[in-house]
Formats: structure tokens, sequence, C-alpha cells
């Protein structure tokens, strides 16, 4: 009876436990997810600001292009912060003895880490509908409202001060304008037309179109116009009143259909285009980016298997020094992959060769670390790294001071 009531007590307890370790993983994940992405938003937003003023166009158009960069940012903030948050809070259970006590009650490191396992399997199918669906169609609605401000059709006005592109290498700017826009004063024109640049001043302009609004008419006044044509002498007008005009429209010209670039397409959408007989998109860039695709999101619970072990070695003094070998673990992997992508979309390489090597080779380098902490806790390969970074790091704080003492003395 006393063996069957800790058999059931034991299950429940580490029940407990998983629900305590998954609780404590969602604190700093949350956090880490919140700063970066406000962090890589507040840097776009700034950019989008500086665009919006130099075409034009209402502030809700900055939120909503904003909001179609989260799933991208999200999407490279996740792997990160999850790995980060497992680091910190396994390193928390070192300090403060916890995992030595799990330890002693016969927890394994295994059973320690399946929480953190459990975590990454579910944000792999998370990051698959992520970097599979939600993400193509974002990056369209961001191109698609890119376009709308950038290639907007003009509503013949000119803001003070603001050089406007009308279309058809005509380009308009003026020192004074009226509040509808369309009064000018000090005006500064420049034209490309028939092969001939014209470069008109005049001291004062009023825009207009004709009455059935399909041609823009500019008449300037008591201005100069410099005419340059491609095969003959430059020709110099002085003027009482001058009119230019052009085609006029207050269309936009529509934005092209979802598909136009590999990765706006889903992963179904990928896969059918990857093995249909003809496709617009060369094969070894579909390949590519539909590897490169499941290769990230596999990442994903193959991160528990590499910050466990760091955490584990990791000691409040440490944390530093874990983080920035992390980070370089990370980067250095990223970036293989990225090379490994590019190589295939090239093809120089088959894109699965150049993506998944790197993915395989860092899956054993996983698996063997968190191995050599289970079997050997006491012996973490990382723990000698970190005695030996932080050995490095003392001679060199040792070293400095001596060179700024022979300067001063040789001074």
């Amino acid at each position: 009876m006393a063996r069957s009531a800790r058999r059931g007590r034991f299950p429940s307890s580490t029940r407990l436990l998983d629900r305590y370790i998954m609780r404590e993983t969602t604190k700093p994940l949350l956090v880490s997810l919140t700063v970066v992405l406000i962090a890589l938003l507040m840097e776009r937003i700034l950019r989008l600001f500086d665009l919006l003023a130099n075409h034009g166009g209402p502030f809700d158009l900055v939120l909503r292009m904003a909001a179609n960069l989260v799933p991208h940012y999200l999407g490279l903030a996740l792997p990160a912060a999850f790995f980060i948050s497992i680091f910190v809070v396994v390193s928390k259970f070192g300090e403060e003895n916890e995992l030595d006590a799990l330890q002693s009650t016969g927890l394994s490191v295994a059973r320690f880490a399946r929480p953190f396992l459990w975590m990454g399997a579910g944000l792999m199918v998370f990051s698959i509908l992520l970097f599979g669906f939600v993400q193509p169609y974002s990056r369209y609605a961001y191109g698609a409202i890119y376009h709308s401000v950038v290639y907007a059709a003009w509503d013949a006005t000119v803001p003070q001060a603001a050089f406007v592109d009308a279309g058809d290498g005509l380009t308009i700017t003026a020192d004074m304008v009226d509040p509808t826009g369309r009064e000018l004063e000090r005006v500064f024109v420049h034209q490309v037309r028939e092969g001939a640049e014209l470069v008109t001043t005049a001291a004062r302009g009023v825009l207009g179109t004709n009455e059935e609004r399909t041609r823009i008419l500019l008449t300037l006044e008591d201005g100069v116009q410099l005419r340059t044509p491609s095969d003959a002498e430059p020709q110099v007008l002085s003027f009482g009143r001058l009119t230019l005009d052009r085609d006029f429209s207050l269309e936009a010209p529509p934005f092209r259909a979802r598909g136009g670039n590999e990765r706006e397409l889903t992963l179904l959408e990928l896969w059918g285009e990857i093995h249909a007989p003809f496709s617009l998109t060369p094969k070894s860039q579909l390949e590519a980016e539909f590897n490169a695709r499941l290769a990230r999101a596999l990442t994903l619970p193959l991160l528990p298997l590499l910050a466990v072990p760091m955490g584990m070695a990791a000691k409040r003094a440490r944390r530093g020094v874990g983080i920035a070998v992390a980070a370089v673990i990370l980067v250095l992997y990223n970036h293989s992959l990225q090379f490994g992508e590019s190589l295939g979309d090239v093809g120089r390489i088959p894109p699965a060769l150049g993506i998944w090597v790197p993915f395989v080779l860092f899956s054993i380098l996983c698996a063997w670390l968190f191995h050599r902490a289970q079997v050997r806790p006491g012996e973490n390969p990382f723990g000698h790294a970190f005695d030996r970074i932080e050995g490095l790091a003392q001679d060199m704080g040792r070293l400095l001071p001596r060179r700024r003492k022979r300067k001063r003395g040789a001074a």
C-alpha cells in the first residue's frame, strides 16, 4: 500500500513540476518576444514615416504596414526568445540548487527537460503555420500597401517645398503653395520628353485639369526654360506665359496578383509549383524556399537540447558568457542555413543538400551535448568552455592595466 501510494504521488508531483517549469518559461518568453518585436518594429516604423512624408498618405497606413510586418519579425525573434527563456529558467534552477534537489530524488535531466521539449514541439507547429501560411499573406499585404503609397495616383496637388513625381518624367516643386496645393510660387519643373531634357523655372504657376479630367495642365508665368536636346545645342527660352500638359488619371496602377515571388506562396502552393510541369519561378528557388521554411520550423524542438546543458553549466557570473556563446552558435547556424539557401537559389548545389546538411549537423551537436549533460552532469562540455572564456577574460583584464601603466610611464 505504501509503495502504491508513493507511485501515485510521484506522477502527480512531476506533472506539477511540468506545469511550474512551463509557467516559469512562458514569462521570459513573452517578455523577450515583446521587447524584440517592439525594437524591430520601431526601427521600421520610423522608416515608414519617412516613406509617407515623401509620398503622402494617411497615418493608418503606417499601422497597417507595421501590423503586416509582425509575422515576419515574430519568425525572426521566436527561436532566440525561446532559447533565452529556457536558458534563464535552467540557470535559475541551478543557482537556487533546485536542479540538484530534483536530481537527488532520481529525476533525470531528460525528464526535467520534457516540458521544454513539449513547448518546442508546440512552437514548431506554430512556426509551420506562421512560415507556411501566415507570412506569405502578410508579406503580400505589406507589398500591396507599399505599392499603393509609392505608386498612388497623383491628385494634381503639390505640397510646399516637396518634389512631386507627376509621372512620364515630370517633376514639380515650389517654394510657396496655397492651401489648395494648386497655386504655386517660385516653381521649378524638370521634364523629359521625346529625348530632350527640359528645366523650367517660373515666378508663379497654377495647376489644373481639362474638363474631362484626362490631362493635367500647369500654367506658368514669368519664367525661363532650358531645353537640352540629345542631338543639338541647349536652347534658352524666356516666356511670359507657358502651359505644360500631360495625361492624367486618378486611378492608381493595380498591384500584381499574389505569387509573383516565391516568398508569397504558402507551403502547399510551393509544393504544387515544385511538381508542376511548368513554372515561372525557377525550381531551385522554389525548393530552397520550401526546405528553408521547414528547417527553421523543425529547429525549435532542438533548442531545448542545447539550452538545457548550457543553462546547467551557467552560474550567476556565467550568464553573460552563456548568452554570448549561445548567440554565436545560433548566428552561425542561421547564417549556414542562409548560405545553403542562397547556393540552392542559384543552382550551385541541390537546395535540399545546402539546407539539411547544416540542420543535421546542428541536430547532432545538440543531441550530443544533451546526452553528455544527461550521462555526466558534472562534466558538462559548456562548463569547461565557460571556465576557459572566464580565464581569458581575466587575463585580458590584467593585461590592460599593465599596458596603461607602461604608456603612462613612457609619457
